[in-house]
């Protein structure tokens, strides 16, 4: 049950706090006000709190960010909600805080019992924590395709819908999956010729990953030989020459010195070692020297295998390992195109089964379906009748099908219409075209009243659902709601001074100029107020005694019938 209501900065509203728990727990909360007065904000409010989308152009102007927050009592007996804390990682309590912020960037945030929580979190907690009928509401009973999601959830198929929608989808991508095996099959041929040809041209190159560099590195050499040999003659000979025997010498000297200085031992040491270092340095260079050959026989071969890797790689990958890569995952193309018509053949036995699953599943949702259906005419008779319907009918059409798995579609086999017939002995005609705003009005309330008694939302809220309704109709939907006010808490945005005068709770909205600002304001009325407000409502601005009268005798019938 909603208790409480915060609004900062929204749109004409700067700031607001309601108490909106009436007495005993359910009850009738109705808000009223002229046309334009910020009814409206109350609902975008709402659709905040419920994880909607939000829009900076809705903050306050000159301010930099809105906040609305709500306080709702949680029954014991909805486990449901109880389920969801759990599963979302929030304590069980008596009590729930949601609270969204949106700032003047666009940024939005929101919070549940005072810890961040995502717009995810708190529409999966708004579902069952209050439901909004609209005028929105009216035009998608128009709609055709929304029949099925009204029959569905009244008679609580969507989880069997669910059920079969995901099986049609792993149905749909198995198929897809067939369709790129066949296709395979009918080219299979062309692409085996195909892929034993980049085999074979691969193998017979044979590359070595890493290969294409140490060549790289041996051709930069093999073009460089003249000069290599040519300055590792002359280090050879210098080094081995007059520079070794200049070291030797001065080893021995060094070595004598040390004999009679023991300050020079250190150094005959280093000395000595650059000696030895001297001579294998020299045949270092010997052995480097012998190394090297200038030949251009072997630069040829070099070059020739470069280019056949290179040629490779422009062909199947930047790198000889992704070349190397390529031809195994070629085999293992090629091994499964000989293995095509085992895999087509399981593939359409597995598809074969999936359809059979998915009939059972759409035939056990067609008969749920039609099951739902009678109950729901039956229903929507005596709603419609406490709405002075008499002697009206809705119908729940299923068009024909072939219940076979051609005929499968998101949903299953059913197509589903409402036929309605408004006035006794004209036959029932599609709702589209038939119905007024008026009757459309009444029928989603006719339908929103069977939900509530289902489903375990507490509170229900009406957005001027009273379009288009007058007279004898009026009564009617004013005793509707209060009767729905009687095991719910229902909120009640309208125009109607028959509805307004069967409130636990009435709240006037009213658009003013405060400081050189147009700003909205909500107000509790006490009893004499209500009996202006519903004159107004009446009248207009033509309220007398009379008017005055009639708006006393709506609140006093309303009064003895709560």
């Amino acid at each position: 049950m909603l208790c409480e209501l915060k609004i900062h900065n929204l749109a004409l509203i700067e700031s607001l706090h309601l108490d909106l728990c009436t007495k005993g727990g359910n009850g009738l909360v109705v808000m009223t006000g002229e046309t334009g007065a910020g009814k409206s904000i109350m609902l975008r409010a709402i659709h905040l709190l419920t994880g909607g989308r939000a829009s900076a152009d809705w903050i306050r102007s000159g301010e930099e960010c809105c906040v609305v927050e709500a306080l709702f009592e949680i029954s014991p007996e909805n486990t449901l909600l109880h389920s969801i804390f759990q599963k979302q990682g929030l304590e069980a309590e008596e009590t729930l805080v949601v609270k969204r912020v949106v700032t003047s960037k666009g940024r939005s945030r929101m919070y549940i019992n005072g810890s961040p929580a995502t717009v995810k979190m708190g529409l999966e907690l708004a579902v069952n924590l209050l439901n909004v009928a609209s005028q929105h509401d009216h035009q998608q009973l128009l709609q055709v395709p929304y029949h099925l999601e009204f029959l569905d959830t009244l008679g609580e198929t969507l989880p069997l819908k669910d059920a079969f929608d995901q099986a049609f989808i792993l149905w749909q991508e198995k198929q897809k999956v067939l369709e790129g095996l066949q296709q395979q099959e009918q080219e299979k041929e062309q692409r085996r010729d195909f892929l034993q040809f980049q085999i074979q041209e691969i193998q017979e190159v044979d590359p070595v990953p890493g290969e294409d560099e140490t060549l790289s590195a041996e051709k930069k050499r093999l073009k460089g030989a003249d000069v290599l040999i040519r300055v590792s003659q002359k280090s050879h000979r210098l080094l081995a020459g007059s520079l070794q025997d200049g070291l030797t010498q001065i080893r021995m000297d060094m070595s004598q010195a040390a004999e009679f200085d023991s300050n020079a031992e250190e150094l005959a040491t280093e000395l000595a070692g650059l000696s030895y270092q001297a001579e294998d340095l020299v045949v270092k260079l010997q052995h480097y020297r012998n190394s090297l050959s200038n030949d251009p026989h072997r630069l040829d071969a070099v070059n020739e295998r470069l280019n056949d890797l290179q040629s490779l790689k422009r062909k199947y990958g930047s790198s000889l390992e992704n070349v190397v890569d390529y031809v195994h995952n070629a085999e293992q193309e090629l091994q499964q195109i000989k293995n095509l018509d085992k895999a087509v053949a399981e593939c359409e036995a597995e598809l074969v089964v999936m359809e059979e699953e998915l009939c059972k599943r759409a035939a056990l949702l067609s008969a749920k379906r039609k099951e739902t259906g009678l109950q729901f005419e039956s229903s929507m008779q005596q709603e419609l009748e406490s709405l002075a319907f008499n002697q009206s009918g809705l119908e729940v059409r299923f068009l024909e099908h072939d219940s076979d798995a051609g005929a499968l579609r998101p949903g299953g086999w059913d197509r589903v219409e409402f036929f309605f017939s408004a006035n006794p002995g004209e036959p029932p005609r599609p709702l589209a075209k038939v119905a007024s705003g008026g009757e459309l009005s009444r029928l989603m309330l006719a339908f929103k009243c069977l939900l509530a008694r289902k489903d375990m939302v507490e509170t229900v809220i009406f957005d001027e659902v009273d379009a288009g309704i007058g007279g004898e109709a009026a009564e009617a939907v004013a005793r509707k709601i209060q009767e729905l006010a009687s095991h719910h808490q229902v909120f009640c945005i309208t125009h109607l001074p028959q509805i307004a005068a069967r409130g636990n709770t009435h709240f006037l909205v009213e658009k003013g100029v405060s400081e050189g600002r147009t700003q909205s304001g909500i107000s509790q009325l006490d009893a004499g107020q209500r009996v202006e407000e519903i004159s107004r409502m009446l009248a207009g601005e033509s309220v007398s005694g009379q008017t005055r009268a009639w708006a006393e005798e709506l609140l006093q019938k309303g009064a003895a019938s709560i």
